[in-house]
């Protein structure tokens, strides 16, 4: 498969500017936060490298997919068909430091 484009959706934007803040406010340090968030950046690119590398998990969604993160954190995405040729990943989520996850999911559905 080739390299598919990963984007970043609202929710997993907003999730990311509450792990950047949870980071400074446990490390009271700018560059360890940045470097965090910046690190996830690094794993979104991975993750369109291959992304059938993650778990399926359809009990969360259609085509959901997760991968940890550092041993502290998840990411939840999917991958989308716009065509037979044409998909991305849209990554969805992203849950640090033990937040259930499953049950935030489960809530939504």
């Amino acid at each position: 498969m080739r390299r598919l484009p990963v984007t970043f959706r609202p929710n997993a934007i907003a999730d990311i500017d509450a792990i950047f803040l949870y980071v400074l406010g446990v490390s009271r340090d700018l560059a360890i936060s940045a470097g965090f968030v910046d690190r996830i950046d690094t794993r979104r690119e991975a993750i369109g490298a291959i992304p059938l590398g993650g778990v399926a998990r359809s009990d969360l969604g259609d085509g959901i997919r997760l991968v940890p993160f550092e041993k502290s954190a998840v990411i939840r995405y999917r991958i989308v068909l716009y065509r037979i040729v044409d998909a991305t990943v849209e990554i969805t989520n992203a849950f640090y430091r033990g937040r259930d996850y499953d049950a935030l999911l489960r809530n939504k559905s």
